[in-house]
């Protein structure tokens, strides 16, 4: 019964990804083909899809710990549908605006960060410690292949269809994913005795974080991390249509170099991390990373796409190496009961950097050039190793897998 219900939640997060990978070409595409959006509007509509980490990031690890994680997950994805599906009825009824595509990425946003909350709470709950990393490491390869297939799939039919007609996929992911939660047993949810405000719930949770010898550093390493990407997920489709002038099809099978890395670290993650220790293995990613993201801007012409897709895949991999070992050591270390609030005040900080680095991506590329940019922000990623470097994980082979004891609060 186990196995039945895993494999269906793993079956909508699948489904669910494989349209949102579609929709990460088709949205951006519609911005520049259909609406003719400039370099910083394209910053506004990315920072609008993770503008909720920064608002809602905190509260929603109190929220999932508190409501019923089946019904919450399902009116998520039904809203995920309705907001997506909305762009193409507005470009047919010809009142498609730039500003309704950043109202449906904030719209959007804050039901990932709930979902995605719920989700990595709810995956301890339904496999053993022993096969944590393992499932960790299954959802990443899933999501890397939905993310090799998706935007070549988003390329094809935006070429084929046009970029709004393609949203549909992006919706009919959510809508059979609600369909597939549906299905598993509802969480009961703990009523304690005591309910404390949610202030006090938030701040022990965010104490724990920002005390915790790993997973505080760690922290701070995505964030940096993330704050690049944010940065690379604004200006990738600007960049390679307006300065490399590549086609639709070619946009979707070079943003496809990400999950053919995603795809890569997710298979080697546990067999790396095995053989030269999972705390060494962060290091060691986190300074393949900055190999990575320098090369993706560099070159001119076939060089460019070359470069492009071979950095992108080097900076995914390492990426995924340094996201399945730090995810799993936060769902072995925190206690159960600070689990969700864990995750949230991660996300919270680290994804919360991701919109930041959209909007000032957006804004400098107007004046400097979407490539100076993007160098510019590789550059940045030498923070990574050297937040690593800089804690007691330097010395360490492996990170310690029994959880630390919860500081008191002052």
């Amino acid at each position: 019964m186990e196995l039945s219900v895993f494999w269906r939640w793993w079956a909508a997060g699948a489904t669910s990804h494989l349209g949102s990978a579609v929709g990460t070409v088709a949205l951006p595409l519609t911005a520049l083909t259909v609406l003719h959006a400039s370099a910083f509007e394209m910053g506004l509509i990315t920072a609008a899809g993770y503008l909720a980490y920064l608002l809602i990031s905190l509260p929603a690890g109190v929220i999932v710990q508190r409501l019923p994680l089946r019904g919450m997950q399902v009116v998520l994805d039904l809203t995920r549908a309705l907001a997506i599906g909305s762009v193409p009825l507005a470009w047919w009824f010809e009142v498609l605006t730039v500003a309704q595509l950043v109202a449906v990425a904030l719209v959007v946003s804050f039901a990932n960060v709930l979902f995605d909350v719920a989700n990595q709470t709810f995956l301890p709950e339904l496999v053993p410690p022993a096969q944590l990393q393992a499932r960790n490491s299954l959802n990443s390869g899933t999501h890397a292949v939905t993310q090799l297939g998706g935007p070549s799939l988003g390329g094809f039919a935006v070429q084929a269809l046009g970029a709004v007609p393609t949203l549909f996929v992006n919706t009919a992911g959510y809508l059979i994913s609600a369909l597939l939660l549906r299905t598993l047993p509802a969480r009961r949810v703990r009523q304690p005795a005591e309910r404390p405000p949610m202030a006090t719930m938030i701040r022990e949770g965010w104490h724990y974080v920002v005390r915790h010898p790993i997973i505080g550093p760690a922290m701070w390493d995505a964030t940096v991390t993330n704050f690049v990407c944010g940065a690379m997920l604004a200006l990738f489709p600007y960049y390679l249509v307006r300065e490399l002038g590549a086609s639709p099809l070619l946009v979707g099978v070079l943003l496809a170099a990400d999950g053919l890395g995603t795809l890569i670290g997710a298979a080697l993650t546990t067999r790396f991390t095995d053989r030269v220790g999972t705390a060494r293995g962060l290091i060691i990613a986190a300074a393949v990373s900055v190999a990575g993201a320098l090369i993706i801007p560099l070159g001119t012409g076939v060089t460019a796409y070359v470069a492009f897709a071979a950095g992108n895949l080097i900076l995914a991999t390492a990426t995924v190496v340094l996201s399945v070992t730090t995810r799993t050591y936060r769902m072995l270390a925190s206690p159960p009961e600070l689990l969700s609030r864990v995750i949230a005040t991660v996300k919270f900080v680290s994804w919360g950097a991701i919109p930041l680095g959209g909007l000032l991506a957006g804004a400098l590329a107007g004046p400097l050039g979407a490539r100076t940019t993007l160098l510019i922000f590789g550059a940045l990623t030498i923070a990574s190793p050297l937040i690593y470097l800089s804690t007691p994980i330097r010395g360490m082979r492996d990170l310690p897998l029994t959880p630390a004891p919860q500081p008191a609060d002052r």
